[in-house]
């Protein structure tokens, strides 16, 4: 069950239900996820949907790697939510079924490009080390430059937020969805 009280346009305040109505107006498309949760600091949920916007949508990143940190991000959290919104756009976005399948069991995946690997590492040296070794850090570099290592550890960190606040949360599968991360 979720644990936040759920805001109706009656329960909301004015402040509420302008930040509401403009998470709803641009591409999410409705208030769904971290954004119930986060509403009820409504300056807190405008400036998080605003660095949201710019992780998702406007990184240098392609779909394909920004998704792939992100799964990277709820495997490491088992962020279930986080999951099963974000795994559908990693594919959608080019990745490879299999490097999501293999970074959902924890494993590191086969048959990556350079550009995939580099991603893969930096993140996952992020959330199991909370840093990155200079091998890993000196790769994103090379390839995306200090503005890409710069996005990467946004991306990842945006994503901490949500998944953290989808978890305690307690955001629920929707009916009849398989759990990504079974005991």
């Amino acid at each position: 069950m979720p644990r936040f009280t759920a805001l109706t346009e009656a329960t909301m305040t004015p402040r509420q239900r302008e930040v509401a109505a403009s998470i709803s107006s641009g591409a999410r498309s409705g208030l769904r996820g971290p954004f119930p949760a986060w509403l009820h600091s409504p300056e807190m949920a405008e400036a998080m949907q605003r660095v949201g916007r710019f992780m998702r949508w406007e990184s240098g990143f392609p779909a394909r790697l920004s998704e792939l940190a992100i799964l990277v991000t709820a495997a490491a959290y088992r962020a279930r939510f986080e999951w099963f919104a974000h795994h559908p756009l990693a594919i959608e976005g080019g990745l490879k079924p299999e490097i999501a399948e293999a970074v959902r069991l924890g494993q590191e995946p086969k048959g990556m490009a350079e550009d995939e690997e580099a991603v893969w590492r930096f993140a996952y040296e992020l959330h199991r080390d909370k840093d990155v070794s200079d091998a890993a850090f000196e790769k994103v570099k090379a390839l995306f430059g200090e503005k890409g290592v710069a996005e990467i550890l946004g991306i990842c960190g945006y994503y901490v937020a949500v998944g953290l606040t989808l978890n305690v949360a307690r955001v629920p599968l929707p009916e009849g969805t398989p759990d990504p991360f079974p005991a």
